[in-house]
Formats: C-alpha cells, structure tokens, sequence
C-alpha cells in the first residue's frame, strides 16, 4: 500500500494542476519516503539487535569477556526500547517517522 501511494504521488508531479498542489505533493512525497526508509532500516536495527541482545545481554561469559562492549551495548539497548516504545505509543507511521529525531537515531 505504500508503494501505491508513492507510486501515486509520484503521478501528481505530472499533473497539469501541480502548481495549485505542490506543497501538499512534496510533503506527501516525503513523509512517504521517511516511512519507507524508517520501516527499511527498523528490520535492520531491530535483525542486529536481536542477535546482539542475546550475545551482551542474555550471556553471562561474553559479559565477562567483552565487558565495555556489554555496557555499551546496554545503552543501546535502552535507546531502541525506548524509541520502538514512542513509535508504539504513536501509533501512526506517519506521526512517528516524521519527527526529525527518528530517523538519525536509528541511523
């Protein structure tokens, strides 16, 4: 549905009437761009954090090998919890990735 509606806002900028719209066209084009990024790089962040929460997290031996990693690790943590919990909170794709700070954190 989002690649329909890209796709479909992408269309408009064909549009004999773009000049009355284009405000509301370029926003549109780019909040769908941020939600589309945003969602891309979630599955990213959320496929590493998986697999390292296991490993600083849930180990006790890499705690004791690795323990600065862990810590920082733990931070991280706390950061992605708490900005997947916003995002939940928000309840609308288009709310949350739209916020400017969304799309650096994750990066």
């Amino acid at each position: 549905m989002l690649e329909e509606n890209q796709v479909s806002v992408t269309a408009m900028f064909s549009s004999r009437y773009l000049a009355t719209f284009e405000t509301k066209i370029v926003y549109w084009q780019k909040a769908l761009a941020d939600i589309s990024d945003i969602i891309l790089i979630i599955g990213e962040v959320y496929r590493s954090w998986s697999f390292l929460e296991n490993l600083f997290i849930h180990s006790e031996e890499v705690k004791k090998e690795l323990p600065n990693e862990s810590e920082k690790f733990k931070d991280i943590d706390v950061d992605v919890k708490k900005l997947l919990a916003d995002g939940f909170k928000q309840k609308k794709a288009l709310s949350f990735c739209t916020q400017a700070y969304v799309l650096p954190q994750l990066e």
